[in-house]
């Protein structure tokens, strides 16, 4: 897999679906509303056509800082400027019982000085194959697509939003101090709003879990923070309903510049797994090894073709990973085509039951 295309991006996610948010403010990265469903941003893949939900401040000869919070998977993009100081904290908000709404929250706020802001919502759905309408009504707007592939979405907010053709924009000035919320997800039941004055508390429990989660790690050694940061990454790709792991939260970034090797890693290689799996076995984390493992049980009654287990599944046990190239988007860097799906599927590789078997042995030793 070709790490290198997303050096510039930092990861947030809910261990349902993952975002990549740019150094430059932009989300140019989402499958919604499940890891492998169909983008609704996918700018990375497409700057013109792909969609992004963009903030970002007017500030002149600006400096940037990209970091995450310690212990957390939450987000902070900070621009520097002579002008004044902003921050951008992004995360997917989760909790310990598992019932926050499967949405992503951005909140702006300004440091030092005044700063005037400039916020572009542009969903693509379907992998920028559907259209969509819009419908705003002061701070929030309702975002429809034609395709019943994608459920519709919102864009709730604590400044004013308007329509400019199928996109939702704002502009708005911050002092010192101050602060602007924005809530992208699915949309609520009819009259109900997010709680903006709840965000806060959204945020204290995201935090919460995520340090509670790798509190749990029994690594002593060199690099901690290093680890820890691995470990919290690798979280991130591990299925909360499923207890499956992806390979990857993408698709189709190239393996070298140009290339035709642009493959889909949102799926469970039952190989890649297993290596993961040990990582964080060494850490002293095992729930997520004994939910691999009943994950894996019920892929031993599937019925299938090429022995008692495939290569590769969807997260959620789909067996089927048909691969699609879509020749509208004209890929990373021009790297083309452009997949869906992984054909790796109907391949025999013998060594995942040695792997398989590994796995369980240090489950049960550990």
């Amino acid at each position: 897999m070709g790490f290198e295309p997303i050096e510039n991006y930092g990861v947030i996610g809910n261990m349902r679906s993952i975002a990549l948010v740019g150094v430059n403010g932009s989300i140019d990265f989402l499958c919604y509303p499940n890891f492998d469903s169909p983008t609704v941003f996918a700018a990375l893949l497409d700057d013109e056509r792909g969609g992004r939900f963009q903030i970002q401040p007017q500030l002149k000869e600006k400096r940037v800082r990209q970091l995450y919070l310690p212990d957390t998977n939450i987000l902070l993009t900070r621009f520097l400027a002579e002008e004044g100081v902003a921050e951008l904290t992004d995360y997917m908000p989760i909790g310990s019982d598992g019932e926050q709404p499967n949405e992503i929250i951005r909140t702006m706020a300004v440091v030092r000085g005044e700063v005037e802001f400039k916020v572009r919502c542009q969903p693509r759905f379907n992998y920028a194959m559907s259209g969509h309408t819009v419908n705003v009504q002061d701070r929030y707007a309702i975002l429809s697509p034609a395709s019943d592939t994608c459920p519709p979405l919102s864009l709730y907010s604590t400044v004013a939003l308007r329509q400019q053709s199928q996109d939702v924009t704002a502009e708005f000035k911050l002092r010192a101090g101050e602060k602007a919320t924005f809530i992208f997800g699915g949309v609520r039941a009819q009259g109900e709003q997010p709680e903006m004055e709840f965000v806060e508390r959204r945020f204290q429990e995201t935090a919460r879990f995520w340090k509670g989660w790798i509190a749990k790690s029994k690594y002593k050694g060199r690099w901690r923070e290093m680890v820890n940061r691995s470990a919290l990454m690798l979280k991130l790709l591990i299925s909360r309903e499923h207890g499956s792991l992806i390979a990857a939260p993408t698709f189709s970034l190239p393996e070298q510049i140009g290339g035709v090797r642009n493959w889909d890693y949102r799926f469970t290689w039952l190989r890649d797994a297993t290596f993961t799996l040990y990582a964080l076995i060494r850490l002293g984390f095992v729930d997520e090894t004994e939910a691999f493992i009943d994950w894996l049980k019920g892929r031993l009654s599937d019925d299938t073709e090429r022995g008692p287990l495939q290569v590769m599944y969807g997260f959620d046990g789909r067996q089927k990973l048909d691969e699609l190239t879509l020749d509208h988007l004209q890929g990373y860097e021009h790297s083309r085509p452009v997949r869906i799906g992984n054909a790796a599927y109907q391949q025999l590789q013998l060594d995942i039951y040695g792997e398989m078997m590994d796995s369980i042995y240090l489950a049960n030793k550990y």
